[in-house]
């Protein structure tokens, strides 16, 4: 099965997830997102059909056929725009159903299921099936701040905070490195080769390394933040 505090982080971040988006008014829900073109409709949108991909997928790992959580890049971005145009009481309803589904499906996985492979798309990126419980719950907790809302990077637990942290290293590409300190959890990460060293709150720096934001409340040794790309 998944890392029990992987498992406790999305169940807890799910359950504030749903208390968000089931209190969202028609007026908040077409208004602009933290992210660029979307609405807080697609956000709720892309969570939805995020959850199905993965659900599908898991599906087709306990059946022992390969099922890619999306089509292509271009069939997701298409069913998101799609989706977020429905009326918000269907969104809604697919967000809760599917993140309900793939938290089923995340918790029930067997241990000789893990290593798996899944493909992001057929022919692309692959990650194992026993790495969905971190990537479900970045999903929830980054696109829950990026719904610009009561909730933010301030209501992450610690334990998420390492999390997103270990993820964006472990996908970081950018040929600038830097090593980012987080200064409240006195620990320290190392992006690539050489560079500065970004200092700051380990929530901040999350949401910096994420691509969000310009960097509040983030210092950096030779005055200037390296420049990351969005997730």
């Amino acid at each position: 099965m998944a890392d029990p505090e992987l498992l406790a982080l999305l169940e807890t971040g799910t359950r504030r997830l749903v208390r968000t988006v089931d209190a969202m008014s028609d007026e908040q829900w077409a208004a602009p997102s933290l992210l660029p073109d979307w609405s807080r409709g697609h956000v709720v949108a892309h969570l939805a059909l995020n959850a199905e991909a993965m659900s599908g997928a898991l599906e087709g790992v306990h059946e022992g056929r390969p099922v890619p959580m999306y089509p292509s890049d271009e069939a997701r971005d298409a069913a998101i725009d799609a989706l977020s145009t429905e009326a918000p009481s269907v969104v809604r309803d697919r967000f809760l159903g599917s993140s309900t589904v793939v938290y089923e499906w995340i918790a029930e996985l067997a241990d000789n299921l893990l290593n798996v492979p899944i493909e992001r798309v057929p022919g692309g990126r692959t990650m194992l099936a026993g790495d969905l419980a971190d990537a479900r719950v970045r999903e929830v907790e980054v696109h829950h701040a990026d719904l610009g809302l009561d909730h933010t990077t301030a209501d992450w637990p610690p334990a998420f905070v390492v999390v997103l942290l270990d993820a964006r290293r472990a996908l970081h590409t950018g040929t600038t490195g830097f090593t980012a300190h987080a200064v409240d959890l006195d620990r320290s990460w190392t992006f690539g080769t050489g560079g500065p060293t970004v200092s700051g709150p380990g929530a901040a720096l999350a949401w910096w390394a994420a691509g969000r934001g310009s960097g509040e409340g983030l210092t950096s040794d030779d005055g200037q933040l390296p420049r990351i790309e969005a997730w």
